[in-house]
Order: C-alpha cells, then structure tokens, then sequence
C-alpha cells in the first residue's frame, strides 16, 4: 500500500504510547493520532470527501494539522497546503485553481469571504481544536480502512511560491512523497522512538511537511511543534523536550544565534542540524557550530522535488558550503545555456542544476505547458537554479539563475557578495541584488540588518567587500535596514527588495 497514511497506522501499531506530537504541554500519543485520524476521517467521508478530492489545510504548526492530513490521505484525497497568513485574494485563488471540496482554518473574515465567494465548504479550527470532530457532537464512525492509493496517484497539491508570475500547483505522488521520506531517514537522519525533532519549520511547507512531520511519523519519533517561529522559545523547547534534530532554513540559525547572545543554552541533546531552503552562509554555519557543538548538514530540493534532491550525508561526509551529493534514487547534471551539459570534469564550469529521479512531481495541476517547460523530454527537471560541481561529485550553488547580476556584461552571483558581507562582524543577515543602470544593465546593491548593537556605516561595508573582489563585483549602495523582507519559512524575498 503507497498511501501514507499506512505509515501512521503501522507507528500506531507499533509504538502505540509513545509521544507523537507536542506542543507545550499538550501531548498527543500515537495511538491517539491514529484514533483522531479515523474519527476525522469519519466526519470528512460524511462531507462527500473521496478519492481525488482536494482538501486545502490553511493552519499553522498546530496538533490539527497532522490530524487532517492523514485523515484526508486516508480517503484517497489531496491535501492543499496554504499558508496561514493568506488573505482573501490569495485564498480565493488557491481555492479556485485547485477545486477544493473542503477549506479547514482557524477562525477568520478573509477564509470565510474566500471559501464563500468560491463556493467552497468551510470547517473553522478554533482554539478547541479537533475535540467537537473527534469526540464531541459531531463526532461519527470512525474509518478503519485505509484507501489503497497506486504509486502515481497525486497526494499533496503544493503550490510554487509563485516568484515567477501566480503560483502553480506542484503535484506530489504518493510515490514521490514515500521515497522521499524513507531516503531522508536512512541516509541521513536515522530517526527511531527516542528522537525528538523541533517542528518549527512550517507544515505546509514541502522541507517540514516532508522532513519533518511525515518522516517522523514514519520513524515513530517525537515531533514537537512551534505555531510561530520565534528563536527565543524556540531555544526553550529545544532544551525542555531534549530535541535531537534541528530542522531550519538558513535566518533560523541566524536567529537562534542572536538570541542566544553571550550565554548560550545546554543543547547537548542535539545530534543531527539540517539546513535547507536557500544558501547557507559559511560563515554563519561554522559561528552555530562553534557555539552549539551540534554539526549542520545542508541539503537542497525544491517543492517540485518532493523536497530533498542531493545532501551532504554523515556517510559520504560534507563540504562547508555545498549542497552535497544526490540522494539515493536521484540524478543530478549541470547543463549550460546552450543546453548542452557541463563537463563533469571541469570544477569552474558553472551551469544550471538539473535533476531527474523518483522525487521529481508528476507535473503542474492542470498547466501542461508549464510541466512541459520544466520537465524535459529526458524526464529532468530544470529548477532555475545556478551550480557548480567539484571532482569529488560535490555541488555549490553559485546562485538562483534569475538571481545572477550581470553587470556591464559580467557576471556577478549575489550569494558571493553575500558571504563576504557576512564576514563582517557587525553583519546578522544580508541580500545582494541587481538594481537598473543606464549604462551597465544593473548595478550592484545590497540590504544589510546589523547585529544587535553593532556599529558599521554603509561605507565600511562597501569597502570590506571592495577589498577582497574585482572591481566590477562590490556593491555600489548598500542600505542598512531594520529587517530583510522574508517569506513563510524565512527565505528571503528578493523580489521584495527589487521592488523598493
């Protein structure tokens, strides 16, 4: 059986008392996950919800989110994350694009002039939870069986972020979405009922919907949930709840760091930090290591690849700013403008990152010409992305291809300039982008937010990075703000940026 919700029932079978997920002091056994999945599951067949139905999930990090995740996987439908912060316009269209039978959200003028205006069923999550469905008045039959799902049968609808005109609906397999979760574990994370992973990265998100709630839940672990990213609690928790896997995108790390301040936290608990998302400054990865003890392997994936596509793996050890080696089951190439692929044996050749395998979606909902542009004939998918590979096989992501400057006619990748900025002492966190020139296409500028009670001027700044590139690669401005402008996860918008 290829559906996921098999996973559960089987943990639940298992490993019945052991903690499944937390949040404060709140604590949901296994066997009470699996016991609200069947009871919910119960109501949503009452719903008319089946087999190809598209269930949108729009809820933070709360214990309701697994519960109608898997109770919608059970009955053979769709889940359709959203982002709990969406307004009426960007739910309406989720919500149309998609064809969703059933909306769930928290409580909320703009879900219910949305799920209205599309005609779409809305079920509202109020602070209660799940109690009324699960074992209140509207508590029905529990579903026992698990709906057989074949291997190509579309799990979960993820939308792209929709950087590049309106989102697009990624679909994942069932397949996609099952390999994914057993290569994350048995190369990399090799979790078991003692673990304890920290759930703050966001659940309807691919990196913890993936990594983090569903290989947990395979692997019998502890998944301990955060509504709200928020550093200081979130180094609380992972002392309280002795967290052995930190899950996070790179502001994460930057984050915990600066709450951490001169007197650190006890997180000896910690064995296993993985780092995904975007690019991880070396900089900022040897500062956490050094303060927490605790090693951070970065990987790289996309919502389209399920997400993980290559990693750097305890077996095959790391490189401090690389995104490692493909996983097991998934190839990788580098392949130049002119579509013709990179020589393997060339370290400097830089080309766009490619990746075929069992991880890649079957395509986007209904938008074939889109599918047909990012899949090739060959199967391999292009994902936008800039690399370069080293003679051990190891990959370096040089930038995101429309990301990179060119500037009178050179090439300048941001993230290089952003790595020396992040060498200054005073510099938390900075974006590097292409601004409009008359004469030379785009000009260099970078946005930098300094270190709590740091002193740099914009001209310290410029002259740091000066010192150490050609000429034509230092930032011409550079403006110190407050905070860099950042997406559900805490990837930086760039998009964002330009647009100031």
């Amino acid at each position: 059986m290829t559906n996921l919700a098999a996973n559960l029932a089987r943990t639940a079978g298992q490993h019945p008392d052991r903690p499944a997920v937390i949040l404060d002091d709140f604590v949901l056994t296994y066997a009470e996950l699996e016991q609200s999945v069947r009871q919910l599951a119960g109501w949503l067949r009452g719903q008319g919800v089946g087999v190809g139905d598209r269930v949108a999930l729009m809820l933070p990090n709360v214990p309701s989110f697994p519960v109608i995740y898997y109770a919608a996987l059970r009955l053979g439908a769709v889940v359709v994350p959203m982002n709990p912060l969406f307004r009426k316009r960007e739910i309406s269209f989720y919500l149309e694009d998609s064809g969703a039978r059933l909306l769930v959200a928290l409580p909320g003028e703009d879900a219910r002039a949305a799920a209205e205006q599309v005609g779409t069923q809305l079920m509202e999550i109020g602070p209660e939870g799940l109690s009324a469905w699960v074992h209140g008045e509207l508590a029905t039959e529990p579903v026992e069986e698990i709906v057989d799902r074949a291997g190509d049968d579309t799990a979960v609808l993820l939308y792209t972020s929709g950087t590049t005109g309106r989102p697009k609906g990624a679909e994942l397999t069932c397949d996609n979405l099952q390999t994914n979760l057993e290569t994350v574990n048995e190369t990399l994370l090799h979790l078991g009922p003692d673990d304890v992973i920290m759930g703050c990265l966001p659940l309807f998100h691919v990196f913890g919907m993936t990594c983090g709630m569903n290989t947990a839940f395979a692997a019998g672990s502890a998944l301990t949930l955060i509504p709200r990213f928020e550093p200081g609690k979130v180094l609380e928790i992972l002392q309280r709840d002795r967290c052995t896997v930190f899950e996070g995108v790179p502001t994460m790390y930057g984050a915990l760091l600066a709450a951490a301040g001169t007197s650190p936290p006890d997180l000896s608990s910690l064995r296993t930090c993985v780092s995904g998302g975007a690019s991880l400054p070396v900089e900022l990865m040897r500062r956490f290591e050094q303060t927490f003890g605790c090693e951070i392997l970065e990987g790289y994936g996309l919502s389209e690849t399920s997400p993980v596509a290559s990693f750097n793996r305890p077996d095959v050890g790391r490189k401090p700013g690389s995104i490692g080696v493909p996983v097991r089951g998934v190839e990788m190439k580098l392949t130049a403008p002119d579509g013709s692929d990179v020589d393997p044996a060339d370290p400097d050749g830089v080309g766009e990152i490619c990746i075929r395998g069992e991880n890649i979606m079957k395509g986007y909902w209904q938008r074939p010409e889109a599918t047909a542009e990012a899949i090739d004939a060959d199967g391999w998918f292009h994902s936008g992305d800039l690399a370069r590979r080293d003679e051990d096989g190891f990959y370096f992501i040089v930038d995101r291809k429309k990301d990179m400057i060119i500037r009178g006619g050179l090439n300048v990748y941001p993230r290089e300039v952003e790595e020396l900025l992040y060498e200054h002492e005073a510099v938390a966190e900075a974006a590097v982008i292409g601004v409009p020139h008359e004469e030379l296409g785009e000009e260099i500028a970078a946005y930098v937010v300094l270190k709590p009670g740091a002193t740099a001027t914009e001209a310290d700044l410029v002259e740091h990075v000066k010192s150490q590139v050609a000429p034509y690669k230092y930032p011409r401005t550079v403006h110190l703000i407050d905070e860099l402008p950042k997406g559900a996860t805490g990837k930086i918008l760039k998009r964002e940026l330009r647009e100031r």
